[in-house]
């Protein structure tokens, strides 16, 4: 099978990370292409109500719960105590797409660019010890870009021409 192109946008929390990965859909979308997106959450989450059909379904103890409807389906797994599946278990999950979008999974090795906001918990600079960011798109001056690419955080075209420009991602 083949591997999907990929690219991440990594930084810490509140950094505009969600903010430019949803601004890159769209601009992608515009495009034509055909985008998907992997978000790593590092708490508990859960994207069905208590008392819905398919949380009383994912209690009982289904391992897997998928909901249909005549727009679109959700597949959960439960892992149970199970360990989190891999990143490239993920992806190998995932539906054929030009372009899969990535946020989080700091330490995988993905191209990424780093998302960097002055009201972020962390200001410390990922890019030094994280050899796959290949750019840095921030809402202030960055002084200690060591020669990557840097972006305005919300100049999303530029940002997107640049992962077409990495990921090899053809014209349309």
């Amino acid at each position: 099978m083949n591997q999907p192109r990929v690219f991440g946008i990594s930084g810490w929390k509140n950094s505009g990370k969600t903010g430019l990965a949803v601004r890159l859909v769209e601009e992608f979308t515009r495009r034509g292409y055909r985008i998907s997106t992997i978000k790593h959450a590092h708490h508990d989450f859960d994207v069905d109500k208590v008392g819905a059909d398919s949380f009383r379904h994912r209690e009982a103890g289904a391992h897997e719960v998928t909901i249909v409807s005549g727009t679109r389906y959700a597949i959960m797994h439960e892992l149970r105590g199970a360990a989190e599946p891999s990143f490239e278990e993920i992806l190998a999950r995932l539906a054929p797409c030009d372009l899969v979008l990535i946020e989080g999974y700091k330490r995988e090795a993905i191209p990424k660019i780093e998302a960097r906001r002055l009201e972020a918990k962390n200001r410390e600079p990922l890019a030094p010890t994280d050899p796959h960011i290949v750019a840095i798109a921030a809402d202030h001056a960055v002084s200690d870009e060591n020669g990557l690419q840097t972006f305005d955080l919300n100049d999303t075209t530029a940002i997107a021409d640049f992962i077409a420009m990495t990921t090899g991602l053809p014209s349309l």
